[in-house]
């Protein structure tokens, strides 16, 4: 089959993943997760679309959200609030721990990269999943005259401001991951996952040769659309890139990745968009590209491999 590299944020690349590990062995996949979003808090380290990916892959994350673990419970949290410390990122009991083992493992002088290893081996996760990087970059959200961590734009003030910029803190001293470049170039096919092409793949390509392995790779690169009909199915993906100055639509992405996308995946409701599309020279396929199931996750995987 070849290599497939995935480039995964959170939710949205999650979904497609589920479907992408029935169709491609794992030996036979790299998913790359954005570490943007990471965070510090209770003096643990905290992946949280590692972690998403991670949970989905291992069949434990909490179908209804999406995100954390199913069945979860938040004794914890509940005892740090009585104790007085903020608890508007909400972290169950059964997720707590897997932040406690990270971070003990990073306090050993693990990786980042070896870290995500031995949690997916713990929970049983036969793909490879891989940070982005195992050098710290942070997402930073501006909004007028607020700089806001990530998670603080995100969780704590729920996505309500209206954001004026974004910087990727340390992007300019991280490298990519171990292996990620040379998987890059040697792949056979590489697979921008549904995710924020703001807040979930740009910290990505923020990194010092990341973009410029995915220009210059023989691997067809296919994408699907975060954006349908105008609107992100979750997130705040159409808000981000509207106030950003690119178009919230199917076409907004494609122009976003046009300088290294060859196929993009849009939905039935985007075809009216196909013709400006492929006129980036990027080659479009229409289908109904919403993950409602386990069985649409696997039918738009299958799509993606056989474009």
């Amino acid at each position: 089959m070849g290599l497939v590299v995935a480039l995964a944020g959170g939710v949205g690349a999650a979904k497609l993943l589920r479907g992408l590990v029935q169709i491609v062995p794992p030996d036979d996949l790299l998913i790359v997760g954005n570490t943007g979003d990471d965070l510090e808090l209770y003096g643990l380290h905290i992946s949280p679309d590692l972690d998403i990916v991670m949970y989905t892959l291992a069949g434990i994350v909490d179908e209804t959200k999406g995100w954390g673990v199913a069945d979860d419970t938040f004794h914890c949290l509940d005892m740090l609030k009585r104790l007085g410390l903020e608890t508007w990122f909400r972290l169950g009991d059964r997720d707590l721990a897997a932040q406690v083992a990270r971070t003990q493992m990073l306090g050993k002088g693990m990786t980042l990269s070896q870290t995500t290893a031995e949690l997916c081996k713990m929970l049983h996760v036969k793909a490879r999943l891989v940070p982005m990087s195992d050098d710290p970059v942070r997402t930073k959200v501006l909004a007028g005259q607020l700089r806001l961590e990530f998670q603080e734009y995100f969780v704590k003030r729920g996505t309500k401001d209206v954001v004026t910029g974004v910087v990727y803190e340390g992007c300019e001293k991280a490298r990519p991951a171990p292996e990620i470049l040379e998987a890059i170039e040697g792949a056979k096919r590489i697979v921008l996952c549904p995710s924020n092409p703001v807040l979930s793949v740009s910290p990505m390509l923020s990194i010092p040769g990341f973009r410029d392995g995915l220009r210059l790779t023989n691997a067809c690169v296919v994408g699907m659309s975060p954006i349908v009909g105008g609107r992100a199915p979750k997130g705040p993906a159409d808000n981000v890139m509207a106030s950003l100055g690119f178009e919230a639509s199917a076409y907004g992405v494609a122009k976003f990745y046009e300088d290294f996308l060859d196929h993009l995946i849009i939905d039935n409701v985007d075809e009216r968009h196909r013709t400006r599309i492929e006129a980036l020279g990027v080659k479009v396929t229409v289908t109904d590209a919403v993950m409602r199931s386990v069985e649409d996750s696997l039918r738009l995987a299958k799509v993606m491999m056989d474009v």
